[in-house]
């Protein structure tokens, strides 16, 4: 698979977390001698939260998951996660294959397996390799090495479909010694609430389950469900999110612990670099695109607007052929179904205005504007005239490429 021209020029050096241990193995699930099994296992005590696809159409393990944090005490002891098969449209027989996963994993680890969460991605309507996956397991499991960035590049492999390079990012929490590590996949059927994307972030501060959930969900809108590829959302979207609490800090009890707002702000740099290297990875991207809106009613009614002009394949197609046809920008804004004034439209390219009070800019350069959009990152940004607000979605160009993926995704 060729590298995306728009991928880092290396996988990150990720920092240890203390009560994270990582596994991985080729359990052939699609294919041979591909790695395609995950296993963190995490200290006891560990928070999680999750967020998940708002499919109607939701992956068996999407519903373990969801029903745990649900229905659990907040804690969790492993995480399983393959690729090469999504498990979802499976019936009866999805449910069985994920709680067979959860059950090997904590019958060996001597846990709940109501502790131990499961995703899946890939192929869809095939039935789970049962067999190979439960193999796999224990020597997964007796294989455990503590976290460090070969392990961590290797977990983030194991997750891969389409993805032409493995995802990580961290951060450190000023003020503490704590940090925040997080691995994603995704390329394509990206367009949160939220994607074809896995998301799994960690941190060895010890944090309240209901403040983690807190945090988690407003870190996901302000970063995984602001990127689109292709308008498509799928039916096995995960953001889980692990708080070990096995560092030296004590633990965050309460939204008035001032070490909170640090920790926020570490989880949303994590969590929107992921985001950005899913846009920079997406199924045949060449261009890495920055749509802002500015001039909303609200932040909502912004992103919605924002997300219309990103998914629209008039403009995802111009903007792959270099071409500034401002006027697909008007149409998206139009067809949003957001408020918006006509005659206090503004829109850029780049550093270049092209239109103003609703009509072309005297002095617009149109050479300029195609020369913004030879570059590999791309702004767009339109101010609607209805109020204050403002917001950005990040997206991709569209090419003969992600016809060429897809076409042929499962042969």
């Amino acid at each position: 698979m060729t590298l995306s021209p728009l991928a880092p020029d290396s996988f990150p050096r990720l920092p240890s977390i203390s009560g994270v241990e990582l596994g991985t193995a080729a359990a052939g699930i699609r294919k041979s001698q591909r790695t395609d099994l995950l296993v963190a296992v995490v200290a006891p005590g560990t928070s999680v939260a999750g967020v998940f696809t708002q499919s109607m159409c939701p992956a068996a393990p999407v519903e373990w998951c969801r029903r745990i944090i649900e229905t659990g005490d907040g804690t969790a002891r492993a995480l399983v996660c393959n690729s090469g098969n999504a498990n979802a449209f499976t019936g009866k027989a999805g449910e069985v294959s994920t709680e067979l996963t959860a059950v090997t994993v904590a019958s060996i680890l001597g846990v709940p397996a109501d502790s131990v969460f499961v995703a899946s991605t890939g192929i869809i309507g095939e039935p789970m390799p049962d067999d190979r996956v439960t193999a796999a397991i224990p020597g997964l499991l007796s294989g455990l090495a503590t976290s460090e960035s070969g392990g961590w590049e290797q977990a983030a492999d194991a997750i891969r479909t389409t993805d032409t390079f493995s995802k990580g990012a961290h951060a450190p929490v000023p003020g503490t010694g704590a940090s925040v590590v997080g691995i994603a996949k995704g390329s394509g059927m990206i367009a949160p609430d939220m994607a074809t994307m896995l998301g799994f972030v960690f941190t060895d501060l010890g944090i309240a389950p209901e403040i983690l959930q807190e945090s988690l969900t407003a870190s996901v809108n302000k970063s995984f469900n602001r990127i689109t590829v292709d308008s498509d959302t799928s039916t096995n979207d995960t953001v889980l999110l692990f708080a070990t609490g096995a560092g030296a800090e004590a633990p965050i009890v309460s939204t008035d612990d001032p070490r909170l707002s640090a920790f926020q702000g570490a989880l949303e740099a994590v969590t929107l670099d992921l985001a950005q290297q899913i846009i920079r990875d997406g199924e045949g991207a060449t261009k890495f695109v920055a749509v802002k809106v500015t001039g909303a009613a609200s932040e909502e009614s912004a992103a919605a607007i924002a997300r219309s002009i990103a998914n629209s394949p008039l403009v995802k197609t111009a903007l792959a052929a270099g071409d500034a046809n401002w006027g697909r920008v008007v149409m998206a804004v139009g067809k949003s179904g957001q408020p918006a004034n006509r005659d206090k439209l503004a829109i850029w390219i780049g550093p270049e205005q092209v239109a103003a009070s609703g009509t072309v800019l005297d002095g617009y350069r149109e050479g300029a504007a195609t020369a913004h959009l030879a570059l590999d990152e791309i702004e767009i940004k339109v101010d609607v005239g209805v109020g204050d607000h403002e917001a950005t979605v990040w997206t991709c160009d569209l090419t003969h490429g992600y016809i060429e993926i897809n076409a042929g995704y499962r042969t």
